[in-house]
């Protein structure tokens, strides 16, 4: 069962902090490793060149999650939510050492369980290549997808070649 404690600012009252074996999920925004997940996400195929500071102010304006082995970060989701209607998942990833245990799975399972993102209407994430995880939460194709539109800015992040 996940521990709440009450946190002071921040997005979120509500930290989870959910145990399993030697392994850790957490929403304390505090706990998280800039260094792990920029150095990670810097480098994803969905935000390639993704500035630090801005990454700094994504998570101060989302709800976040990382996955720890002991005291070192492994893995980390964020979410943007309103947290009452609608949340979309963003940001997910677990270190490629740590795969194959079940991990994002179960990272994902904490953060569609956390009390803030309860009653929600709608969820939604964008994957290229991870729909069998997603799916094991819960998630599906979309239903309507002539309803959905986007602008998209692929290339955002990356630095023109001189």
């Amino acid at each position: 069962m996940p521990e709440l404690i009450a946190a002071v600012g921040g997005p979120s009252a509500t930290v989870l902090e959910e145990h399993r074996g030697e392994f850790m999920v957490s929403s304390d925004l505090a706990r998280m490793d800039m260094n792990v997940v920029h150095g990670y996400l810097s480098r994803a195929y969905w935000c390639e060149g993704l500035p630090r500071e801005a990454l700094e102010r994504a998570m101060r304006n989302s709800l976040c999650f990382g996955l720890f082995e002991g005291q070192n970060q492994v893995g980390f989701a964020r979410v943007v939510s309103d947290r009452t209607t609608f949340a979309y998942v963003f940001d997910v990833f677990v270190l490629e050492s740590h795969r194959g245990r079940g991990l994002g799975t179960w990272l994902m399972q904490c953060v569609v369980r956390h009390p803030e993102l309860q009653g929600l209407r709608r969820w939604h994430l964008t994957t290229r290549d991870a729909h069998s995880l997603y799916r094991k939460v819960g998630f599906t194709l979309l239903s309507k997808p002539e309803r959905h539109m986007e602008v998209f800015t692929p290339d955002m992040y990356k630095v023109p070649k001189s």
